[in-house]
Formats: structure tokens, sequence, C-alpha cells
């Protein structure tokens, strides 16, 4: 296991290689950070922080070579990056790696709520960055993205009018060129399903333990409605579900709209 990192960038390469005369597309994904944690000799130790640590330092390092490739290969000027994660941080996810007594005081998921298989903002709201040498000017955006815009707005960019469903073109928003993203997202953790509309979050009442304490991560679950205005509460810790009824009432209506569709 210790290997695959270096085997996915060395095919990763050598797709670009093989494919740099003509528009192309490549899906890299990287097993690390993901459980089992297996950094390679070279980076063990790296971090201080144990294999968790070592294997994102492997992971920097992977991005950062296959970077120099489409440099090397003329073709960092004209090629969309977009690097991102499939859900909210986890520590200890069954494996005894030392992961959080080697944690020290870093919190993965910053001041946000929950994390992996989580409905709040920590399980949901994932990494998002989009880097084009040339075109893309640094900067942070707030735009509400989902990853199933990419669909439509990919597509938009090589010049073809399919589109994605329920994915929407948001191509300038992903290229900085504007701040507007969508207006509404339906959330979703281990089939379970919440809802996103402007800065409000609306998770609906949910059987089942409050807790995962397998990995000590709050689930999103409850008997109630909650609702949270995250431009004011973004850790999600004022339910106004009861203060807000007009709020609520407009998010559950909504909500259902799309789930009828």
């Amino acid at each position: 296991d210790e290997d695959m990192a270096d085997q996915f960038l060395s095919e990763a390469r050598a797709y670009v290689k093989a494919h740099k005369t003509q528009p192309f597309f490549l899906y890299y994904a990287l097993q690390q950070p993901h459980v089992p944690r297996t950094p390679h000799q070279r980076f063990v130790g790296s971090s201080g922080m144990g294999p968790r640590g070592d294997v994102i330092v492997e992971a920097d390092w992977c991005i950062g070579e296959f970077i120099k490739t489409l440099e090397a290969e003329g073709l960092l000027e004209n090629t969309l990056i977009i690097f991102s994660s499939d859900n909210g941080p986890v520590v200890d996810d069954g494996y005894h790696d030392n992961s959080i007594e080697k944690l020290g005081d870093h919190k993965p998921a910053g001041v946000l709520r929950g994390g992996k298989y989580s409905l709040f903002e920590a399980g949901t709201r994932v990494p998002f960055i989009t880097y084009w040498k040339g075109t893309i000017k640094p900067g942070i955006s707030d735009a509400l993205v989902s990853q199933l815009d990419l669909l439509s707005s990919i597509a938009t960019l090589v010049g073809s009018t399919e589109k994605g469903k329920d994915s929407e073109n948001l191509l300038d928003t992903f290229l900085g060129k504007s701040n507007i993203g969508r207006n509404e997202v339906i959330l979703e953790a281990t089939s379970r399903t919440a809802f996103r509309k402007g800065d409000w979050a609306m998770i609906p009442p949910y059987k089942g333990r409050r807790v995962n304490t397998w990995v000590n991560i709050e689930l999103g679950n409850d008997s109630i409605y909650q609702l949270y205005h995250l431009k004011t509460d973004i850790e999600q810790q004022i339910n106004l579900a009861q203060s807000r009824p007009e709020i609520l009432t407009e998010m559950i209506t909504a909500y259902e709209r799309i789930l009828e569709q």
C-alpha cells in the first residue's frame, strides 16, 4: 500500500504526456489521506503527527509533482485544475494510527460543527479550489456551489450544450469572474438529506443516535427541526426553528418541492 501514491502519480503523469496534444479530462483520485493510512517510507515521520499527518504531506507532494508535470509539458496555462473532497474531516476512522493522540490543538473542521457522516456544515462543506494559471486570479469566494455544477459548467467551457441533471452552469463563478452561486442545494450524509438556501440551513427531524461514538462526530439527528442562520452563526449553535417560523416554513416548502421532483 505504501507504493500506491507513487503508482497513481506515475499513471496520472503518463496520461497527461500521452494526451497532451489534444483536449483531455483526467480524474485523479488520491488514496491519501484515506484509511488505511500508509505513507511511503520517504514521508514517515515527516509531519510529527503520525501516519495521518504523514500521508497529508505525501498527498501535498503528489499534487505538487503533478503540477510540475503540467508545467514541464507546457500545459499549465491551458489546464483548469479542480481540487476537492468527498466529505468533511474524520480523524480516527477505525484504525489505531495515533491520529487523535498526535492531533494536538489542530481542529480539522475549524469552527464548523460535525464532520464526516454529519448533516452539519463540517460534514457537507468541503474543500474546493479552482486553479488556472493566468486565467483565475487568486481569491476567496463565498458563493454556494455543488460539485454537481461542474457537469454543466465544464460542458459550457468546452462548448457543449449538454447539461447535467440538477447541475447549474456556474462557470464564471468557478473562474473567479462572479461571486454569484446557486440559491439552494440539497445536502446529503449517509442517505439523510438537509437543505441550504442562501445563508440558511435546515435539518429535518431524524431518528437515531445524535453522535456517532465510533468517530465522536455529531450526525445532525434530532427529534425537532433545526434551523441555523450561517451568516451570524457559522458554528450552528443557535436553533432558530421556533423563533423564526416563517423562515422554517419557507425552507420546508422549498425542500419538499425539490424532493417531490
